[in-house]
Parts: structure tokens; sequence; C-alpha cells
């Protein structure tokens, strides 16, 4: 499909959902325009007679309530607020270059420019009409050039939309490498810019934010039930225009393809490599290293700067540094800002937001962590943490302390008494629905008083939890009270770690975005999940108080242990084992070959 096909399919499918508009409309002053006649008809004498007389009584107040309900729903429409992306701006003081990079490029695709640019913490970049009222003041007039509107500008001429840019391209990619990839963005400025699809598109906007503002909550009977009425009629009409919205945004985008086809077309493969591997370093960074962090109120400032660290190292582990070598010495498009280290802060505590639902600025329980400060304020910390919850958790099942002539005498927490309470070879394993023949309760006699699982709303059970078949009973009940434990703590959060569920502070950006966090990286961690997360950060609280070890950064992995500046890889599988099994030999075999002590105290959160 070349440029003027995919364009002229894109304004006939505008033209339809307009034609769309003008039916609802027509049908809205359809009774109106009868009542008309037939008022017309008696000043004329006319229409007279019972018959018509009862027309008018019955249809004229009926034609008054259709017009007031489609001033009703015309207004909601017109100023229900249209979603908006939650985005960085980015002015042209800030970015000089990028500004004149993204002009040229509109001067080389004959196109108006972006009004403006703005960036996401994701690797995504689109075009966004921010034009309607509520999202703000239009562009200063001294915007008009970038606009590509020039001396001619006039306040007639529409606004063009806003570009916005993943972040992490910035960061990653090479100047030349960003311009190929922004070349078919900003192309699609070109079809926005006709009237129809301008159009079009503010209706069919329009209608969805209507509907989401009928779907609102609200507690007054009336005006629940009149926006329910102003929903249905959104919904109807959004469906009644949604496969022509969805073919004309097809042909916009397959005009601006086509136009972007001459500008920088042999470097777009390179750079279309570069976005898949953006995006695959950039998930492994949120899920492994910024999570942990988010968790216990501490967020990355230098998000982006880190998924280059952790695309080096992706390329080192699999043998492609020579390849990147060559690429990593051109210029980075993050040289394209003035203060890029200012652009990472803001863009990585909007990710926080977005993924995780912290606050909107730092505060004493929401501080930002530098790369070089994460080992120990972060994974240190979140081991420790961890630690103290499990022996915690230990403490309420009335868990004995570890025996032996090497366990300290004082009680003190030690790796030993985890491994006791959860070695135990002669128990069966839990099946989902099933308790241990050993135990009616389904739980061995070495848990010790109190084993019945707590009853927290979200907390799992041992016995039916499908993720804790398949290990031992007290592997099951130790996960059920870590979780109702964290389901506890996450229900009343201590000042320390704020809940990622909490809401944000009330404020217009908050309404216009909704519930926090919008993307959730990870769904909640299970039984298994959490015991043996727990079990983990025991062993290297011990590692580290008994053998020297260091809390480590694994751009890849996220928090890792290091013994004499090496990373250890192959305790997962030995705690696992553990927690399947009910054997503890492969894991203490490990710690002595490593020289942990698991019968020394340990230092607890």
């Amino acid at each position: 499909m070349g440029v003027e096909a995919g364009a002229q399919a894109a304004r006939a499918r505008a033209l339809a959902v307009l034609r769309i508009r003008s039916r609802a409309l027509a049908v809205a002053l359809l009774p109106a325009a009868v009542a008309v006649i037939l008022l017309a008809g008696a000043a004329g004498d006319r229409l007279e007679g019972p018959v018509w007389d009862t027309a008018r009584w019955v249809l004229t107040p009926f034609a008054v309530l259709v017009l007031l309900a489609a001033a009703g729903v015309a207004l909601v429409v017109a100023r229900a607020r249209p979603a908006m992306s939650p985005t960085v701006p980015v002015t042209e003081e800030a970015a000089p270059d990028l500004y004149r990079m993204v002009r040229d490029l509109a001067d080389r695709l004959d196109v108006p420019a972006p009004s403006a640019i703005a960036l996401t913490p994701d690797c995504d970049s689109w075009l966004e009409d921010r034009t309607h009222p509520a999202h703000g003041p239009p562009p200063a007039e001294k915007h008009h050039d970038i606009a590509g509107a020039g001396k001619q500008a006039h306040r007639r001429h529409p606004v063009a939309p806003v570009l916005v840019i993943g972040s992490p391209f910035l960061w990653w990619m090479r100047v030349g490498e960003l311009r190929a990839v922004l070349a078919p963005v900003i192309a699609g400025t070109g079809p926005s810019a006709h009237p129809d699809i301008a159009a079009a598109r503010r209706f069919v906007r329009g209608l969805d934010a209507a509907a989401a503002v009928a779907s609102a909550p609200r507690r007054e009977p009336v005006s629940r039930a009149v926006l329910a009425g102003v929903g249905w009629v959104a919904r109807l009409l959004l469906r009644s225009c949604r496969v022509h919205a969805a073919e004309m945004e097809r042909g916009v985008a397959a005009a601006a393809a086509e136009r972007a086809q001459a500008v920088d077309y042999g470097l777009r493969i390179v750079a279309q490599e570069q976005v898949g591997l953006a995006y695959a370093g950039w998930d492994r960074l949120l899920t492994r290293v910024a999570l942990p962090a988010w968790r216990m109120g501490r967020w990355p400032s230098r998000l982006d700067a880190g998924v280059v660290a952790a695309l080096t190292e992706l390329s080192r582990r699999d043998r492609l540094a020579e390849g990147f070598a060559s690429r990593l010495g051109e210029r980075p498009a993050c040289d394209l800002l003035e203060e890029p280290g200012t652009v990472d802060e803001a863009a990585s505590l909007l990710a926080a937001r977005l993924f995780h639902g912290g606050p909107a600025g730092s505060g004493p329980d929401w501080s930002p962590v530098d790369w070089s400060e994460y080992p120990d304020e972060v994974v240190d910390r979140k081991w420790r943490l961890d630690a103290a919850r499990l022996h915690r958790v230990l403490d309420t099942m009335g868990v004995r302390p570890a025996s032996g002539p090497a366990a300290p005498a004082t009680g003190a927490p030690t790796l030993s008494r985890v491994l006791d309470h959860l070695a135990d070879p002669g128990t069966a394993r839990t099946t989902a629905g099933t308790a241990p023949a050993d135990s009616p309760a389904g739980v061995s006699a070495a848990s010790g008083p109190d084993t019945t699982p707590p009853q927290v709303p979200g907390a799992p059970d041992p016995l039916d939890d499908e993720d804790l078949s398949g290990t031992t009973a007290p592997s099951a009940t130790l996960a059920a009270r870590l979780s109702a434990e964290l389901a506890r703590e996450e229900a009343a959060p201590s000042p320390a770690v704020p809940s990622p569920a909490a809401p944000a502070p009330a404020s217009d950006a908050a309404a216009l975005w909704g519930a926090l966090p919008l993307s959730p990286l990870q769904p909640p961690r299970t039984g298994r999940e959490l015991l043996a997360d727990h079990l983990t950060a025991m062993v290297c609280c011990a590692a580290m108080d008994t053998a020297g070890a260091t809390p480590g950064l694994d751009w890849l992995d996220g928090p890792t242990l290091l013994i004499d500046g090496e990373r250890t890889a192959d305790l997962a599988p030995k705690v696992l084992t553990l927690i399947e099994d009910g054997d503890a030999t492969p894991l203490r075999v490990w710690l002595s070959q490593l020289g942990i002590r698991p019968e020394k105290p340990v230092r607890l959160g």
C-alpha cells in the first residue's frame, strides 16, 4: 500500500466514523424536528383534531427530553478528559539537538514536525494528541516553528501531536539508529493533520473518555443513573465505529511507513534489532534489579544507564562484545540531551510509579539509590529484612532454636534453626487438597505447637495451593505463614516500606492516570517462591556474617552473593531440594565447602 493509497484509505474510514457521529446527531434531533412540524401545523390550522393534539402533547415533551439527554451526552463527551500517557516532558532548551534532529526528519519527510517531545519509561515510541483543553494550554507561539508551520503559522492551524520516545532508546541506541527508528513515527504527523482524520480521532477519544467517566464509581444514585445512560450511549457509539477507527489507524500507519522508506532505510534494519535488545535488557533490569528495590522503598535513579550496563553484560556473556565494540564507539543518542542524568532520574521515578505504584516524589520512605550504593542499601537490607521475617514467623510457630553443642546459648537467630526445621526426609510430600499421612492437619510434628495456618485474606492454604504440592509439610506450612505475614504487612504497611497498592496522592495527574501501578511487572509471588526467597536470604546473611561474603549486583539477575569477589550461581538448586524433599545435605555440603557456619548467629534487619 503506497503513501497515497494508505492516506486515502484512512480518510475514507475517517469519513465513515464521522457519518456515525452525524447519524447519532440526526437520531437525537429527529423527535424535535417532528415536534416542530406538529407545532407549525397547529399554528397554520392544518394539523388539527384530537389525534394531532394528542401527538403534539406526547411528542413535544419527549422531544425536549431527548434533546436534554443528547445535550448531556454531548457535554460529557466534550468535557471528559481523554487518556494521556504519563511521560517526562522534554523542552527544546533541555534537548536542542534532539529537537533539531526531529525537525530535520520532518523536513525530509515533508510532514509537520511534532509540537513537543516527551519520554516514556518503556521501549516504544508513538505520537499522542494532547490538544484537549484538559491537557493544558497549547504550545506557545514560538514553538509553532517546531511544528513545521514556520512564520506563516496561524491559530486556525491544528497543533501537531506530541512525539513520545522510549527513554531506553536514548541511552542504548546511537544517534543514527534513533533517527531511523523515529522516521516512521514522525511520518505519521502528515495523515494526522488531515481535518477528517483529526475530527474522527477526537470523536473516538471523546467517546472513550466519556465511557471511562461513566464507569467511575459514585455513591450518589442520581448521578450514577445519569452517567449509566451516558455510558451506554458512549459504548454503543464506540462499538459502531470500532472497525472503522481501527482501519483508519491502520491506513495512517501504512501511509507513514511508506513515506519513511526513503529515510535511512538501510540503517533501519540494524536499528530494529537494537529495539529488541533494548526491550530485553529493560525488562530484565526492571524485574530482576529495580523491583527488589521498589519493594523496600528505594528507587534506582539511573535505570536507563543501567540498561546500557545490562546489555553490555549480555553481549559479553553471549560473546558478542566484538560486534558491539564498534557500535558503542559511535555517539549515543542520550548526548542529544543537555543533562542526561536529570532526565534519567525523572524517567526512573516515573517507571517506579507506573510499574510499582510508588509515590510521585522522593521522601524519607521513598528515596533514590545510586548503582554504587545498590549492594549495601538494597541487597544487604533486603536479605536481612527477609531473614528477620523468616525468624519472626518461626517464633510465632513456636519452632525451637537450633540444638547441638555448637548452637548459641542465647537463642540468637541462626541458619541451623531453619535447616533443622525444614530438614525432614521422612515426611511425605503434600499434594493439592490432601494432607500427609502422618498428620491429620497436614503438618509435621517438627513444626512445633500452633501449626495451623493463620486465616488471613489473600494468604494461600498449604493444603489447597497447587504451587505447594510436591513440597514437604514443614515447607508448605512455613510458606503459608510467610504469605500470611507478608499479606499483613501489605495491608498495614510499615513507614519504611510503602505498599505498592497504596493510593497515589490526590492530584489532577493521578486522577488522569487512574489507579497505580498501571502496568505491574509481575503477579504476586507464590508461596513456594516466597519460601525460596526467604531461605536464600537467610543463607546469604549467614555467608556475609560468618564467611566474609559481600552483597553484589548482577545487571541481568539482580541481587547476588559474592564470595572472594566471585558470584555464587549454584545456590538455588540446593534450596529447592530442601524445600521439596526435606533434604538439607546438598545445602550443608555447599555451606561447608565455602566456609559458611550455619550454627553462628546472624545479624537481622
